[in-house]
């Protein structure tokens, strides 16, 4: 009995992560439409389309085996990496040091 429930959650986990795989790519394509549209769209709406993005990224990398600690711990040594390389949003903008300090605050 054991053996099949092991196959049932295998395969239910393989469809969440092609559900989460499509809703991202739906979602990616909702945040171009908007960005398209242009100041039509309202700053809700995109806010919206991002924050999906992050939380459907964030469930598609817990079903692929990854704590959502370690994609913080990843998401904040490549915001290090970059400020340290004075990438070009960083030496424009200032924009991985304000990241890393939002990061740092939480």
């Amino acid at each position: 009995m054991g053996f099949n429930n092991k196959n049932v959650d295998i395969t239910k986990n393989i469809k969440v992560i092609e559900w989460l795989k499509s809703e991202l790519l739906t979602t990616v394509a909702s945040l171009f439409d908007y960005l398209l549209k242009g100041a039509k769209e309202s700053q809700e709406a995109i806010l919206d389309v991002l924050a999906n993005v992050i939380l459907v990224t964030y469930l598609l990398g817990k079903r692929l085996g990854l704590s959502f600690e370690s994609i913080d711990s990843k998401i904040e040594s490549k915001i290090k990496l970059g400020v340290v390389e004075d990438h070009k949003i960083e030496k424009w903008y200032g924009d991985l040091s304000r990241l890393l300090e939002h990061f740092k605050r939480r």
